[in-house]
């Protein structure tokens, strides 16, 4: 009889029991800037069980993706594996507001991917607005990676400098300081030619990064900028206004 118990509440056990500690990990792996890694530990078997590991799965993969076509211009071959990611999510939209706010961030980031700024603008002011209000009715956005702070990258990505430091501002209130948004505004402040705040963004991101850590190649570009004679005392890391 004891044993029967057993195996019925390991059947009406939720679905995403199994797959809990690979959310966690890809979370810890995003947060170290290691979206690859990320999406590895999403890439088990385990993690197809569960609704929100699949919907996370195939959003970090359809951003990698857009990233990736980027290079190539947005060409329709390079787009094709954001196109896959987009119809895995199809299905999960209907029940589910984090699919459908990642559906559109995809949209978007394929629309950035083709240098088509204005219809990326109108998508991703569509997720932020949708991510938003969950938050302010104290519900999750998108999972491992902001809506806020993937609008920052895909400025980033189109050149759109000040348009990219709002965003990575927005999202700094928004999410609160992440180690991608503080990336982000060091990289814009440099494009923008503002060097004490680029300074003072990397110095920040290199201060907050534990040594046991795995470095990533941003981590690398962080200390090379530092090593500038206009970022001055390596040191010190003023506080972010």
């Amino acid at each position: 009889m004891i044993a029967l118990l057993m195996v019925l509440a390991l059947r009406q056990a939720p679905p995403c029991a199994d797959s809990a500690a690979l959310m966690t990990a890809a979370a810890e792996r995003a947060a170290s800037l290691d979206l690859d890694g990320a999406i590895t530990q999403l890439a088990s078997p385990a993690s197809r069980r569960c609704a929100e590991a699949e919907v996370t799965y195939w959003y970090l993969r359809g951003l990698m993706a857009a990233r990736e076509a980027y290079r190539y211009g947005g060409s329709p071959e390079s787009l094709e594996p954001v196109r896959s990611a987009l119809a895995r999510l199809g299905p999960h939209t209907a029940d589910s507001a984090t699919a459908e706010i990642a559906r559109i961030i995809l949209l978007a980031a394929s629309a950035a991917a083709q240098s088509e700024r204005e219809e990326m603008a109108l998508l991703l002011d569509h997720a932020l607005q949708l991510e938003g209000r969950r938050r302010a009715a104290g519900l999750p956005g998108v999972p491992v990676v902001s809506a806020h702070e993937v609008a920052g990258d895909l400025w980033l990505q189109v050149h759109r400098f000040e348009d990219a430091r709002l965003a990575y501002e927005r999202a700094v209130q928004q999410v609160g300081a992440t180690r991608r948004s503080t990336l982000g505004l060091a990289r814009t402040a440099a494009r923008l030619e503002d060097v004490p705040a680029a300074c003072a963004e990397y110095r920040r991101l290199v201060a907050g990064w534990q040594v046991a850590a795995a470095e990533p190649p941003e981590l690398f570009e962080a200390r090379g900028f530092l090593r500038r004679p206009a970022c001055g005392n390596p040191s010190t890391v003023p506080s972010r206004r």
